[in-house]
């Protein structure tokens, strides 16, 4: 896993590096702005305009401004089931994040133990969790509980393969450093490895927390009465496409969230890696 996961990390890690550079030099003039702007608007009013040209159905595909609208109408009926969203996705991301980085810790520590967990681990990230949510259904019932598992199996090892991988990425000379100075494991692994590694595990957090989005989502197709995911199958059960892309509107939103929230961590505690 080690060979893999560091692959994995180091790749996204450099996405998120470039990612970063886009905060830094991206918006810098007005006219690149009101090009982006422009863009928006352009793209949009298109998509609004031709489905009204060709009078597309709204049960096919509703145009962007009846997507708002029903959005905007529907919101009171619609926020409940976000809070219900939002509960799955904090409680099972905080699950999953703690454990993944725990663990991601102790295999650093001790090599011995990744052949131990990492097989484990592969069979989390190869296995789509929505497939275990109906026997999580049949053991905890329809609550929260099966949900909020799912989205913990789903982050967990996403922290912990990029946790890793930062961990192992220290540069040696800083620890041999640390050492000729006295420094115990424990001193080097909390003031050496775990700042140094810190842009990647903020990147296994945002990875994380998109999966167990999609989770939280998928789990609340599958099986309960409440939930954002509950309301996409209600809605295109009852062929309200313009509540249904409305609500995927929202699930964009959330997930664009996310990346601007972690993003803007990252600026202000790991920029110093670019």
């Amino acid at each position: 896993m080690s060979e893999d996961g560091g692959v994995v990390g180091s790749d996204v890690g450099k996405g998120f590096q470039s990612l970063s550079s886009f905060g830094t030099g991206g918006l810098r003039t007005r006219l690149e702005i009101l090009a982006i702007i422009a863009t928006a608007v352009i793209v949009i009013g298109g998509m609004e305009l031709a489905l009204r040209i060709f009078e597309v159905p709204l049960y096919i595909l509703p145009p962007p401004s009846a997507i708002v609208s029903a959005l905007i109408t529907d919101f009171p009926l619609i926020l409940p089931h976000l809070g219900h969203t939002l509960v799955v996705l904090f409680s099972g991301f905080a699950i999953g994040a703690g454990v993944g980085m725990v663990l991601a810790a102790v295999i650093t520590q001790f090599p011995f133990a990744e052949k131990i967990i990492a097989p484990y681990v592969l069979i989390l990230v190869t296995t789509p969790m929505l497939a275990l949510v109906p026997l999580l259904i049949l053991r905890f019932g329809f609550g929260y509980e099966p949900r909020i598992i799912a989205v913990a199996l789903a982050s967990g090892p996403m922290v912990m393969i990029n946790s890793a991988t930062g961990f192992r990425r220290v540069d040696s000379q800083k620890i041999a450093l640390a050492r000729s100075y006295g420094a115990s494991t424990l001193q080097i692994f909390w003031k050496v490895r775990a700042p140094m590694a810190l842009p990647m595990i903020l990147v296994g957090l945002m990875i994380g927390a998109i999966f167990g989005l999609l989770t939280a989502v998928g789990a609340e197709m599958v099986g309960g009465g409440f939930g954002l995911g509950n309301r996409l199958t209600t809605y295109s059960s009852m062929i309200q496409m313009p509540q249904f892309f409305g609500v995927v509107l929202l699930l964009s939103t959330l997930g664009i969230l996310i990346y601007v929230i972690f993003f803007f961590i990252g600026k202000k505690w790991a920029s110093w890696e670019a």
